[in-house]
Parts: structure tokens; C-alpha cells; sequence
């Protein structure tokens, strides 16, 4: 700030309140060379210094390095604590700061709208006096001008501006600038390490100018707590349960959409069923040898039913329910897409929990999951791949297997983490009978049509 009160000018760049982008084009200022000199001399001057940095100030080990710096015994060092609630005071100049930023826009508008009404005066003497010129080298007389509208009134600078303030403003603690007072990702990878300072780190005193010392230090626990539920773990990576998992369920779904594809094929349909017949015999004749008769009958068997008559909730496979045909053989595209991200959702909420290891976070928020989903699959997760427009829309096609806390946004899985992938196949033949049916009624929203880019 002093910088730019010194005449230097600043370009509009990112960074925040604590650690501002240096960038004046001025090398010993960009580098911090200017910074590091101040430091130094300000450990010998004979002055006082405050020292607003946020992060420093809520870091044990930089509080210790900083009060280093101020060993000599002239000075007296003291921690201000300012946490919680602010004082009448401090919230009493809040309002007055919103009040004169609204007073300056108002005034900013008047000055906006006198230049605008001159500026359109000035257009229409031009126009006038080009007009005269025109008719003057013609040889016609001049029009007489006609009588000017009276503009309407308007404010002047000095005119007195009121504004008030909503209810909203009013119950502000704080005033919201252009940029945050400290880098999310500074904030996610120190905010569990904060910590109120304390007198053995070599303060004097500890002054706590808006709460108790107590109730302060349970505001930051409680903004702690709060924070490592709603912060990405930007470090997290799959774990062993992941790597073990996730790699067989992806092969055998692989393996199914095959199957299902050589049963919709007659030539590889037909090879199926013989195959099947074969082992059919070959385990009816290894149960009668072994004098097991019963057995030898239900190899044998071959019940007549249908697959739509089958509960799918109830099928030991779903690779062959009857007569060799698959649970999955009416499976379309999207029925496939959704059974995918039924699998892909419920193994990334369980490694997560397993992975992060801590019983307060047993998920994750809504908002995470794209970027969880990249560090677990190393892709990118896209609602438009479901024709749809949120992370929201997309679980609600599949919330028989998944779902989102409405309190909390957490995303959480209805199944536990023993859950076999053939109970997602099962699920999701019940969720495509049941868009059928409701088709079959007339119901037009029950139909999918996902991109088959996807």
C-alpha cells in the first residue's frame, strides 16, 4: 500500500491481502530485495511496528522466527488477538466504511451523468453548426434555431448524498475487498496448524481485544473442524484397497458388455448355448456318478420363465439368469454409462474414507467430487457425458446406489464397502425396468438419451 501511496502504479493482478503479487516492474520490489532491507532495519530502529501478516500470525513456528527478529530488549512484544465477534466500535466503522463506498459510487454516478448530458450538448452544437455551414454554401438563409428542451436537473458534487443501508449490511462484521485476505490453497494446506499465540513463544503479553481467551480459542477450534470437512485433501492418492479393487470390477464389466454383445450376435449366440448345453451335460454326468441325483436334476433342468419374470434383486448370476441369457441382455448405452458411474461413485466414496483414514470426514462435499474423481480415475468427470447439468443431476439418475446429504452436501453411499459389483448390475436392470414401464404408460421423461460421444 505504502508503494503505490508513493507514486507507483500497480497493474490489477491476483494474490491476496496477506501476500499480494508483487509486480510493479520495479526488480528490487518484485524480488523482495525492498522487503528484506525493511525487515532487517526494523529490527534495530527505535520505532514501533505492527505486523498485520495473517498467516504468519496464526503459524506457531513463524511467530517464534518473527519475534527473533526483535530480540533486543527495547522492545516490548504483545499479540493482539482479534477473533470472534468485533466491538461496537470496530463494527460501528465497518458500516461507516460501506457507507462512504456507497456515497462514492452515487457521487461517481452524478459525475457519470453531467459528463453524458455534456457530452451530448456538445454532439448537437456540432450538428448545428455543421447544418449552418451547409445552408450557407448553398445560399439559403439560416434556420432559426429552435428552442433548446430544457435539460433536466442534476445533482451537483457537493449536493448532500444520502444512502442507507440494508439489513444485510448492517449485520456485517467485515468489508469485502477485491481480493481474499489469504490464498485458498495457503489456507487448505496450513489452516489445521493454526494455533493462538501463547507467552512462552516470547511475547510479553498476549492481548485479547475482542473475546476471551477461551471462547477465542474454541472459535478456531470449531473453524478447524469446519474447515477439514469442507477442504480438498489436495495431496490424497488411491490407496491399496483402491488399486486392488477398482481394476477387477472394471475388467468384469468389461467382460459382460462382451457377453452381452455375443448374445445379441446369432453365429456367438448360438456357440454360447452350446457351450453352455455342454457344460450342462458334463456337470448332470459328474453328479450321477458321485450318486448325487438331485444335483444331477437341477443340472439337467431348464426352467421355463422368462427374464422379465425374474425379481433381479433375487438372481444368483447375471451372467446366465436363463437358458444362458444375461440379466444385462436389454442393457442399452446409457443403462451401461449408469452402471459405470454406479461402480466408479461407489468406489471413490469408499477409498476416500479409507484413504483419508479420519472418522470426521467420511466423505466428501458435492463441489469435490470432479476433482476427487480426477485423482482417483485420472480423467475428468462430466455431467454433460449424462445429459445433464450438475454433479447433482447426475447422482440423482443413480441414487439407489449414491446420494447427496442436503445438510452437509456430503456425497454418501448407500451400500457398504463389501458390496459385490453384480448387486450394481441388479440395481440397475431394476432402474431401467422401471423406465420402461413408465415409457410404456406414456411417460416421455423416463427415456435417457445420453451423447454417444460420451
Amino acid at each position: 500500500e505504502w508503494i503505490t501511496k508513493s507514486g507507483v502504479p500497480r497493474p490489477k493482478v491476483g494474490g491476496s491481502n496477506d501476500k499480494p503479487d508483487m509486480r510493479f516492474g520495479v526488480s528490487a520490489l518484485d524480488d523482495g530485495s525492498i522487503r528484506r532491507v525493511l525487515c532487517h532495519l526494523a529490527s534495530s530502529a527505535n520505532r514501533n511496528f505492527i505486523v498485520p501478516e495473517l498467516r504468519l500470525s496464526l503459524l506457531k513456528l513463524e511467530r517464534q522466527s518473527l519475534l527473533r527478529r526483535f530480540a533486543l530488549p527495547k522492545f516490548r512484544k504483545v499479540a493482539h488477538v482479534i477473533i470472534g465477534e468485533p466491538t461496537a466500535e470496530h463494527k460501528a466503522k465497518v458500516r461507516e466504511s460501506i457507507i462512504a463506498s456507497k456515497k462514492e459510487k452515487v457521487l461517481q454516478e452524478r459525475r457519470r451523468k453531467k459528463a453524458e448530458v455534456e457530452r451530448q450538448r456538445q454532439l448537437e452544437e456540432r450538428k448545428r453548426k455543421a447544418t449552418e455551414m451547409v445552408r450557407k454554401k448553398q445560399g439559403l438563409e439560416t434556420e432559426p434555431a429552435e428552442d433548446a428542451k430544457a435539460p433536466e436537473p442534476l445533482a451537483e458534487d457537493d449536493e448532500e448524498i444520502v444512502v442507507e443501508l440494508t439489513d444485510e449490511e448492517k449485520a456485517m462484521w467485515y468489508t469485502k475487498g477485491q481480493f481474499p485476505d489469504i490464498a485458498d490453497a495457503v489456507l487448505g494446506k496450513g489452516y489445521k496448524d493454526f494455533t493462538l499465540p501463547s507467552t512462552d513463544e516470547g511475547f510479553d503479553d498476549i492481548a485479547y481485544d475482542w473475546q476471551k481467551e477461551g471462547d477465542a480459542a474454541k472459535i478456531v477450534s470449531d473453524w478447524q473442524f469446519k474447515m477439514k470437512l469442507q477442504q480438498r485433501v489436495e495431496d490424497i492418492k488411491p490407496g491399496e484397497w483402491f488399486s486392488a479393487q477398482w481394476p477387477t470390477w472394471s475388467k468384469q464389466i468389461q467382460e459382460w458388455r462382451k457377453r452381452q454383445g455375443e448374445w445379441k450376435d446369432p453365429a456367438k449366440k448360438k456357440k454360447l448355448l452350446e457351450q453352455r448345453a455342454e457344460q450342462k451335460k458334463k456337470a448332470a454326468e459328474e453328479a450321477k456318478e458321485k450318486g448325487d441325483e438331485a444335483a444331477a436334476a437341477e443340472a439337467e433342468a431348464e426352467p421355463e420363465v422368462s427374464i422379465e419374470d425374474i425379481d433381479p434383486m433375487a438372481v444368483e448370476d447375471v451372467a446366465d439368469v436363463a437358458k444362458g441369457e444375461p440379466l444385462f441382455a436389454n442393457f442399452g448405452f446409457e443403462d451401461w454409462l449408469l452402471l459405470i458411474a454406479r461402480a466408479e461413485l461407489f468406489m471413490l466414496v469408499h477409498a476416500f474414507k479409507k484413504d483419508v483414514n479420519d472418522p470426521d470426514r467420511p466423505s466428501f462435499s458435492e463441489k469435490d467430487l470432479i476433482f476427487y474423481y480426477q485423482k482417483y480415475f485420472k480423467r475428468v468427470f462430466s455431467p454433460k457425458t449424462f445429459a445433464a447439468s450438475s454433479v447433482g443431476d447426475v447422482v440423482e439418475l443413480i441414487k439407489d446406489t449414491v446420494s447427496i446429504d442436503e445438510k452437509s452436501t456430503f456425497v454418501e453411499v448407500a451400500l457398504s464397502d463389501d458390496t459385490a459389483v453384480e448387486q450394481l448390475v441388479k440395481l440397475a436392470e431394476v432402474h431401467r425396468r422401471d423406465r420402461q414401464r413408465r415409457l410404456d404408460a406414456g411417460d416421455e421423461s423416463a427415456e435417457l438419451k445420453f451423447p454417444k460421444s460420451a
